[in-house]
């Protein structure tokens, strides 16, 4: 066990003791940064080793705490902490123990705090995206094997934990989390924590550079693959949590006074190509749909984004999502079409969440293959289409627990009529078909706007 330590006097003896209980501690060392409020001598007391580092800094005092560490396995606690529970040090050092880890970093209940929301998790999930799912990248509480932190380099700032964490991925250790629970730790004050953020996003982008990750390309490469995780991990759902109500809002004809891929063809000169596959209810729909956006490789994302902007919106678009949203509605688009172009028409018209599918770039170029969104597809959804908007309502109805009376629906095509049959509250807008109108509960013929007369 190992504890760096500064001026931790009104803590530090007890945890101490708490370590020395812990059956799998057989020694604790305090690693002391010449305190001068009796941290040694309480320490020393409490039953620890005290060693005076030969350099202040955190990062020098965990270095020298593993080499003067005489056991397999090396704890880390800060000399701060408060309120931990009975038997969490042997829970951390289980994995190790159990040879299902070698560096295992502590979760806890407490909120994330300012430098890990804002810098560094952005950074991970950017730069080391395999290390994006920690909970405290930050945190000081760590136990792993003596001879992986012999090999690791020590930072000796505020930036030295999650560079041991980057260097041990480097090494190719195995990573865990282990939770131990709520645990008290000593707020700092904004201008430490300033300080902490700098010197994180330091080792970070240091790291990066190692690794040949501030690479245009690369940054491209991970936007790319975030757009893909959006298709499986719609925001919404997100946003559905204590939600009371949903609408699902059609783009193509609904919310927009045309259809994108149209659009986008015309303003490609591919519209012959297009015309073959555009509603082609003989063809399988998954493959149609891979086909239709065969048709825009080579297209650059800039022009997706110009057609997605410069369609008209139908009368009262966002006039209707900003009522729905201030009669507590949670407002999504339901599309058949692209990501980028969803995302720039949520903008557009105040949404909350889009789900569509997701056109793959190389570089700023569509490579013309998508990534089908998952929540169109469910094996016990739609009896009647594999790819369906029926499919979307029940994905979004057993993650949320919202019932089916609790969701609005809107469309005006055949490729909606599912959907509107199973919202217990549906409006046809300007159906294309006598069938479609009649799937849904009300007509709507002239502006969005008369969506909101109906809606709770």
């Amino acid at each position: 066990m190992v504890i760096p330590a500064l001026n931790e006097a009104r803590t530090i003896a007890s945890v101490v003791r708490f370590s020395l209980r812990d059956p799998v501690v057989a020694e604790v060392i305090v690693i002391d940064d010449g305190s001068l409020d009796g941290t040694p001598e309480l320490a020393r007391e409490a039953g620890a080793r005290v060693v005076t580092s030969s350099l202040l800094g955190k990062g020098v005092s965990m270095e020298e705490g593993v080499e003067a560490a005489r056991s397999e396995f090396v704890v880390y606690l800060d000399g701060d902490l408060r309120g931990l529970k009975k038997g969490m040090i042997s829970d951390l050092v289980a994995p190790l123990k159990e040879d299902r880890a070698d560096f295992v970093k502590a979760r806890f209940s407490r909120a994330a705090g300012r430098v890990t929301a804002l810098t560094a998790r952005p950074l991970l999930r950017l730069y080391f995206p395999e290390l994006a799912d920690l909970a405290q990248p930050l945190g000081g509480i760590i136990a792993a094997r003596v001879d992986l932190l012999r090999r690791l380099r020590f930072e000796n700032d505020y930036g030295v934990d999650v560079a041991l964490l980057i260097d041990a991925l480097k090494e190719k250790a195995r990573i865990v989390e282990v939770d131990i629970g709520r645990i008290q730790h000593d707020s700092q004050p904004l201008d430490k924590l300033s300080e902490m953020a700098g010197q994180v996003v330091r080792a970070l982008l240091e790291r990066a550079a190692e690794w040949g990750r501030l690479r245009v390309s690369f940054m491209r490469d991970r936007r790319e693959q975030e757009r893909h995780k959006a298709a499986v991990n719609p925001q919404g759902l997100r946003m559905l949590n204590g939600a009371q109500k949903l609408a699902m809002i059609d783009m193509d004809g609904t919310l927009l006074n045309g259809r994108f891929v149209t659009a986008l063809a015309e303003e490609t000169g591919r519209m012959e190509k297009l015309a073959t596959l555009l509603d082609n209810p003989g063809m399988d729909p998954v493959r149609r749909t891979r086909r239709i956006a065969a048709v825009f490789k080579g297209v650059k994302r800039e022009v997706f984004e110009r057609v997605a902007r410069g369609i008209p919106l139908m009368p009262g678009a966002a006039e209707m999502v900003v009522g729905l949203r201030k009669r507590g509605y949670v407002v999504g688009i339901v599309t058949d079409s692209y990501r980028l172009a969803a995302e720039t028409v949520r903008r557009r018209v105040f949404a909350d969440f889009s789900i569509s599918h997701v056109m793959k770039f190389r570089g700023d170029k569509a490579s013309g293959s998508i990534t089908i969104c998952p929540f169109m597809l469910h094996e016990a959804g739609c009896p009647e289409h594999r790819l369906c908007k029926r499919n979307v309502l029940i994905h979004l109805l057993e993650e949320s627990g919202l019932k089916a009376s609790d969701v609005l629906a809107v469309g005006d095509g055949e490729n909606d009529r599912c959907m509107l049959e199973a919202a217990g509250h549906s409006v046809a807008f300007r159906p294309k078909t006598e069938e479609v109108g009649e799937s849904a509960r009300r007509v709507a013929m002239g502006d969005l706007q008369e969506v909101l007369k109906g809606a709770g």
